[in-house]
């Protein structure tokens, strides 16, 4: 079995969520959901756990960061394309995402970033490998 991640967040509304992140192209797991969870699938090995927030302060004693004034991680996802990238952040605009920087342009890499309702960070980027600067020998 290949190793998979699960990131687990914590969501005001369920429902509005998951069709968030439905309209940025994850799916659905309806096996590992119910009313109050969501798994949305993003590949074969990379998961998003929408939980609500009885849900997740099950599994933590610590009280639920406000990811809408304070970062608690940056999540990225990379695409395989400029033109997807810039798909998933006009689908996320019109889902009710917000962009709060402007796109960043690294020559090899192109990056946006897309906040959900709850302020959860994602950073959707492509990545050229052919332009990856190669280092000279000094």
């Amino acid at each position: 079995m290949n190793r998979q991640i699960f990131i687990n967040v914590a969501v005001k509304d369920l429902q509005q969520s998951m069709d968030f992140y439905i309209a940025i192209g994850f799916t659905n797991n309806p096996q590992f959901s119910d009313d109050t969870a969501k798994c949305m699938v993003w590949s074969d090995t990379i998961f998003v756990m929408l939980l609500s927030h009885e849900k997740f302060s099950s599994f933590t004693a610590k009280p639920i960061a406000d990811t809408k004034s304070h970062i608690a991680g940056l999540f990225s996802l990379s695409v395989n394309s400029v033109d997807e990238m810039n798909a998933i952040m006009q689908a996320g605009l019109a889902a009710g995402g917000i962009e709060p920087n402007e796109i960043r342009d690294y020559g090899f890499m192109q990056q946006r970033t897309l906040e959900d309702f709850d302020g959860h960070t994602w950073e959707i980027f492509f990545m050229d490998m052919t332009k990856i600067p190669t280092q000279q020998p000094e």
